[in-house]
């Protein structure tokens, strides 16, 4: 009984003890706070297969795995990061023009275009361009890329470092070029046969030859 009586206030006065060093010890970990100016996406969409209509016609189809849309980055943009395909169609839904690449990024505040990696593009005149990288900018109503380039037509096959053109790509610009042209294509009337490699600086449908525009400073 003696033992008994004792024991109990003894441990009831160590556990106080612990609490109180416990208590003492204890540490918050919590998580800064996120806030609107994080680079925090606003949407995020997977497996997207969109089919877009202009006057109640559908026209255009989006496709792509993943599509982040980010307000919060400065600038603002849409994400294709894992490749996208644009696709137009005509009345009857065959598809005559196309774009496609890895990499895209659309800065709607700019109204520009980005476009990365094994791009890839067909126009409805069935001209065809391929590039590691293209800019279209659509308030300017023009495309251009700083990398090399190469254009085939049903005329002239052009390939350059640098590449400017219109959206439909019927005026285009082409520095440090070589390429193939049908004859007559580029000499007028002339009987001599057209030139072939090494065509140096081209243009086509009179478009004023220009310095190469300097690279984008945009950053991701």
């Amino acid at each position: 009984m003696f033992r008994i009586r004792y024991i109990y206030p003894l441990l009831f006065t160590g556990f106080i003890s612990l609490s109180a060093i416990s208590c003492q010890e204890q540490t918050e970990h919590t998580a800064p706070a996120i806030h609107a100016r994080d680079s925090v996406p606003l949407m995020t969409s997977y497996g997207v297969n969109t089919l877009i209509s202009d006057s109640g016609v559908i026209k255009y189809r989006i496709v792509t795995e993943q599509w982040i849309v980010n307000p919060n980055l400065n600038p603002s943009r849409y994400i294709f990061d894992k490749g996208v395909l644009l696709t137009q169609f005509d009345e009857k839904f065959n598809v005559f023009s196309y774009i496609q690449c890895d990499t895209a990024y659309y800065y709607d505040k700019k109204k520009l275009w980005e476009l990365r990696s094994r791009v890839r593009i067909l126009t409805k005149s069935g001209i065809r361009f391929s590039s590691e990288e293209l800019y279209w900018d659509e308030n300017k109503h023009e495309l251009y890329s700083n990398k090399f380039s190469r254009l085939v037509t049903p005329e002239r096959s052009l390939q350059g470092r640098y590449f400017r053109s219109d959206e439909q790509m019927t005026k285009y610009y082409v520095s440090n070029t070589s390429g193939s042209f049908v004859k007559g294509d580029m000499i007028g009337n002339s009987s001599s046969p057209a030139p072939t490699g090494n065509a140096g600086d081209s243009t086509a449908n009179s478009v004023p030859q220009t310095q190469p525009r300097p690279r984008s400073n945009l950053q991701n």
